[in-house]
């Protein structure tokens, strides 16, 4: 058995009926030229075989006795797999609508604790031809950086998925942890955190005492100025009691542009990303009448792992910046931004050592259960001011084309959490060259959650417009690979590699003009944003850039 850390365990407690507390995907998969098999079932196939990669996947909770303390995690070794993979087809015309529709309505259950904390779903019907790939994790099983290292142990670089050893898993002769064993743990758990939790507090507290009284320029310690930002949230149509019934809307910008508005207005990726949300939140804010004078507050993860850190726990922290949406100029809104997140980063950063992501348990489930209860049942988010009045996280992802028994993933969003007293959660992921955007939110409280989503494009023109080009980096082609001559349920055919030659000699063509009249590059006007249409999957590799130089492709940017 194994111990949840406090964090981990705080998922468990604030998750109510209405606040279910797991995160997801949603994959937008194309088969392979001419596949004629069962892609449902080669999923199940290619899950069975990677299970001794993830232990999420085969244990589950054990409950203290009277929940005195934290549960453990146990192997299960009788999980029903056709549980937990299940396929569904959506009714005709099977649009990409209906397909968010379904993901909200899947989305909005609570996961069975009696079993692992994890389902799949393979979604077939779709009007496009291309099959939705839907799962969803308990967060207290893991994080967004725990999350990708889930997907790395599930997916392939190459359309033949590669071998994995399979290992012999010794069944006990009783599967149930009796109560004595369970105390046992727990009394045992309980006693180190208290010895840990001494150890560390002589230097907790040093650390602290530096943060608040910080030394001088003349060397002697002076009480921390407090931040220039609000300490809480404006009161919106954001910031409400929720339901459990769910809305997603999903849309994905090109990482590039974004990139270049980062350079050339010296922010960092993270604040164009946040700069966008504030001013689509600005502008849906403002057809309800419902803009407040004060900006809102965004609530940012902050990442604890260490570097190579791939365990399946959390190891995250909040950390709050302004989103400056009392501004209207876009590029004063931006800079605004920057000051309020690289304070917040400053300021967690010296504090880092000092956040506890595992504590003593000792009555907590009982107090922190009983809490949120009376948090969502008396309603006081209707009235209380919010901490925060919106939840955005950025996940950076992987930068190469990625597969899924057999099938080629073309876009990946993500989907997440709204709580009491924040009805919103947008999350982003980073896939190839595009940003994914995953909009998450209470159906009664922002219903067209659609609109909001398309709100993003324009604010990524508006910020363009606004922004002067003076060169540009041109994304090399991305070669998918394609196998000589393997099975057909096994191989991506062509793959379109046509249509992703053309952008690359119009390229080239664009830059060798470039370098004939470089007397026209100052009057290269902004960059054109392609429209961006709902889960579209054009690429910015097809933009018309005008007047470019050439550059190596940029390195990724990992998003705190």
């Amino acid at each position: 058995m194994k111990h949840l850390t406090g964090l981990d365990s705080a998922f468990l407690y604030m998750e109510t009926p209405e606040t279910p507390m797991h995160v997801g995907g949603l994959y937008l998969i194309d088969l392979p030229a001419g596949y004629k098999g069962d892609y449902y079932e080669d999923v199940k196939a290619h899950i069975a075989k990677r299970m001794p990669m993830v232990s999420l996947f085969q244990r589950k909770l054990a409950l203290m006795p009277f929940e005195l303390a934290n549960p453990v995690w146990v192997d299960d070794d009788d999980m029903d797999l056709d549980y937990h993979i299940r396929r569904i087809v959506l009714s005709k015309p099977g649009t990409l609508a209906q397909l968010e529709a379904y993901v909200a309505r899947l989305h909005s259950s609570l996961l069975d604790r009696s079993r692992p904390l994890w389902e799949c779903y393979v979604i077939e019907g779709l009007e496009n031809g291309q099959v939705g790939f839907y799962s969803k994790v308990h967060h207290s099983a893991l994080d967004g950086q725990a999350a990708i290292a889930l997907s790395n142990a599930l997916l392939d670089l190459t359309v033949i998925p590669r071998e994995v050893k399979r290992r012999v898993v010794r069944k006990r002769a009783d599967q149930q942890v009796g109560a004595a064993e369970l105390v046992g743990a727990a009394v045992g758990n309980v006693a180190s955190q208290y010895v840990k939790l001494v150890r560390v507090l002589p230097s907790a507290l040093r650390t602290i005492g530096g943060v608040v009284f910080p030394r001088g320029d003349d060397g002697k310690r002076h009480l921390r100025k407090l931040s220039k930002d609000p300490l809480l949230g404006p009161k919106t149509m954001l910031n409400v009691s929720i339901t459990n019934q769910r809305v997603f809307a999903g849309v994905h910008l090109p990482l590039i542009e974004l990139k270049r508005i980062a350079k050339a207005t010296n922010v960092t990726l993270n604040d164009v990303v946040l700069g966008l949300c504030a001013a689509a939140l600005r502008r849906y804010l403002s057809d309800y009448g419902d803009l407040p004078g004060k900006p809102l507050i965004a609530g940012v993860p902050y990442s604890l792992r260490e570097a190579g850190n791939t365990e399946m726990t959390n190891q995250v922290t909040l950390m709050v910046c302004n989103l400056a949406t009392d501004i209207a100029d876009p590029l004063e809104r931006l800079q605004v931004i920057k000051a309020s997140t690289t304070a917040a980063k400053h300021f967690t950063g010296s504090v880092k050592t000092v956040i506890p992501t595992d504590y003593p348990s000792l009555f907590v489930p009982w107090l922190m259960t009983g809490l949120m209860s009376l948090y969502g049942r008396s309603k006081l988010a209707n009235t209380l001011p919010p901490p925060v009045n919106v939840a955005i996280s950025n996940v950076p992802g992987p930068q190469m084309p990625l597969y899924l028994a057999g099938g080629l993933i073309r876009e990946w969003y993500p989907v997440s959490i709204a709580m009491h007293g924040i009805a919103l959660n947008i999350t982003v992921q980073s896939y190839q060259d595009e940003l994914y955007f995953g909009l998450t939110a209470c159906r009664r409280a922002l219903p067209d959650v659609r609109d909001l989503a398309d709100y993003l494009p324009d604010a990524l023109k508006e910020l363009s417009r606004a922004v002067p080009v003076t060169s540009a980096i041109v994304p090399a082609p991305v070669a998918i690979e394609e196998p000589a001559a393997p099975p057909v349920q096994k191989t991506l055919k062509s793959l379109r590699r046509s249509k992703a030659a053309k952008p690359a000699q119009a390229a080239e063509k664009t830059v060798a003009k470039a370098k004939a009249a470089p007397a026209k590059v100052a009057e290269a006007q902004p960059l054109a944003v392609a429209p961006v249409t709902r889960l579209r999957r054009a690429k910015a590799a097809n933009n018309d850039v005008a007047h470019v130089e050439e550059q190596p492709r940029a390195k990724e940017v990992t998003l705190n």
